[in-house]
C-alpha cells in the first residue's frame, strides 16, 4: 500500500510538472521572442556578458524563460541554465533590506519617520541626528555613496564604526545620492528591532514563505558549482570570485550586508515579484500588507524614487522607453536587474555576470534599455514610442 501511494504521489508530481511546462509553452506560443533571443545571443558574442537568464511574466504567469551562454567566455565552461545562481549585488537592497523594512513597519517595530538615533544612539554625531528611516530608503540621508573600506578597515566592527562616525556630504533631505551606506545603516536598524541578523530575518520572513529555495547569503561551498563567477579580483582578494560576494564592503561585513550579499535565481525572484504585483500576497498567503506594498512602490513626494525601489524615469531609464510610468525596479552592479510594470501587470528579470572577468566592462548600461524595448515590442507588437 505504501509503495502504491508513493508511486501515485510521484506520478501526480510529474503530471503537475508537465502541465506547468505545457502552460509556459502555450503562453510562449502567443508571442514571438526570437528577436529577444537574437539580441541576447549577439550581446554574448559582443562580450557584453558571458551568459544570462531571462524571465518574462504577464498577468501573474510566466510567458517566457530562457538561459543563454556560459559561465565564462570559455565555451567549455558550464552552460547557464534556468537554475544558475547569480550574485544579485544591489538587488539585495530590494529583495532583502527594503522588504524587511516593509515587514518591520507591518509589525509596528518602527515607523518611516522615526529617527535612526532612536535605535542606534551612537549614530548621533556629525549632523546625523535628524536622519530618518524614510530618508535612508529614499537615499536622501546626506551619507556618501560609498567608501572603499577595504583600504583602511580590517574587520566588520571597524566598518560599522566608521559608518556611524561618517560626516555628511550634503545636508540631509536636500538632494538624492544613491548610497550603500544608507542601506547598511537601515540593515542595522532592522537587526536592532528584530533581534535577528538580516540573513536570518529574510530567510524566515521572505525566502521561506515565498519558497525561494535558492536565495541565500554566503552560499555553501557544496553549491558553488551552480553559481556564475563574477570578477577576477586582482586588487584586494587576488582570486576568482565564485560563490562569495563581489561587493567589497559586503565581504568585509561577513557576506551579509544591507547593500549587497544576496545570491538567487531568476525563478526565485519571479516568486518575489509576483508577490509584489499581487499586493503582498503569494499562494493566497499574505506576506506584506497591501497598503505597505503600494506605499513603498509609489514615487514619493519631493523625490525621484520610491522607498528603496527605483522608479522609471522619463528618459534614459534602464527599463527602456515602453514600460509605463507606473513602473519600479532596480539594477545590480554585477549585471542583474528586474523591472515591474504595475499598470500592465508584467515584469522582466534579467540576470548576468557582466563583471566577469572585469568590472571595467560597462556595455550592459546601453544594452538593458534596448532589451526591455525589444521585449515590450514582442509582447504588444507595436512601434509606438511609449506604451502607457
Amino acid at each position: 500500500m505504501y509503495l502504491i501511494r508513493k508511486t501515485s504521489f510521484k506520478y501526480i508530481v510529474l503530471v503537475i510538472a508537465i502541465l506547468n511546462l505545457n502552460f509556459i509553452l502555450a503562453q510562449s506560443s502567443k508571442f514571438n521572442f526570437s528577436k529577444v533571443d537574437s539580441l541576447v545571443n549577439q550581446a554574448i558574442k559582443d562580450s557584453v556578458f558571458p551568459g544570462a537568464v531571462l524571465i518574462i511574466s504577464k498577468e501573474g504567469e510566466t510567458i517566457y524563460e530562457n538561459a543563454y551562454g556560459n559561465f565564462t567566455y570559455n565555451k567549455h565552461s558550464p552552460k547557464v541554465t534556468l537554475n544558475t545562481i547569480y550574485d544579485l549585488a544591489s538587488l539585495t537592497k530590494i529583495v532583502a533590506t527594503t522588504t524587511a523594512a516593509m515587514i518591520c513597519i507591518d509589525e509596528n517595530l518602527f515607523h518611516l519617520n522615526d529617527k535612526v538615533t532612536k535605535y542606534i544612539p551612537e549614530f548621533d554625531n556629525n549632523g546625523k541626528e535628524k536622519i530618518t528611516i524614510k530618508q535612508l530608503l529614499l537615499h536622501k540621508s546626506g551619507l556618501p555613496a560609498y567608501k572603499r573600506f577595504y583600504k583602511f578597515c580590517s574587520n566588520a566592527d571597524e566598518v560599522i564604526k566608521n559608518i556611524y562616525e561618517t560626516k555628511l556630504v550634503y545636508k540631509t533631505g536636500t538632494k538624492t545620492v544613491y548610497s550603500d551606506l544608507s542601506m547598511i545603516v537601515l540593515q542595522k536598524v532592522i537587526e536592532k528591532v528584530t533581534g535577528r541578523t538580516l540573513d536570518n530575518f529574510s530567510k524566515e520572513k521572505i525566502f521561506n514563505p515565498l519558497k525561494m529555495k535558492h536565495s541565500m547569503f554566503n552560499p555553501n561551498d557544496s553549491i558553488k558549482y551552480k553559481i556564475a563567477p563574477t570578477e577576477l579580483d586582482n586588487y584586494w582578494r587576488y582570486r576568482q570570485l565564485q560563490g562569495e560576494v563581489h561587493d567589497e564592503t559586503a565581504s568585509q561585513l561577513g557576506g551579509v550586508s544591507g547593500n549587497a550579499g544576496l545570491f538567487s535565481t531568476a525563478e526565485d525572484l519571479s516568486r518575489f515579484l509576483k508577490m509584489i504585483l499581487q499586493k503582498g500576497v503569494f499562494n493566497k498567503k499574505r506576506i506584506i500588507k497591501s497598503k505597505t506594498v503600494k506605499h513603498f512602490t509609489t514615487k514619493q513626494q519631493n523625490s525621484e524614487r520610491a522607498l528603496g525601489w527605483d522608479i522609471k524615469s522619463p528618459k534614459k531609464s534602464s527599463a527602456g522607453n515602453f514600460f509605463s510610468s507606473n513602473s519600479f525596479g532596480h539594477t545590480g552592479y554585477t549585471g542583474t536587474s528586474f523591472w515591474a510594470d504595475l499598470k500592465n501587470n508584467l515584469f522582466v528579470i534579467f540576470l548576468t555576470n557582466r563583471v566577469y572577468p572585469s568590472r571595467n566592462n560597462r556595455k550592459i548600461v546601453k544594452f538593458r534599455p534596448v532589451l526591455h524595448d525589444k521585449i515590450i515590442k514582442s509582447i504588444y507588437k507595436t512601434n509606438k514610442k511609449r506604451i502607457q
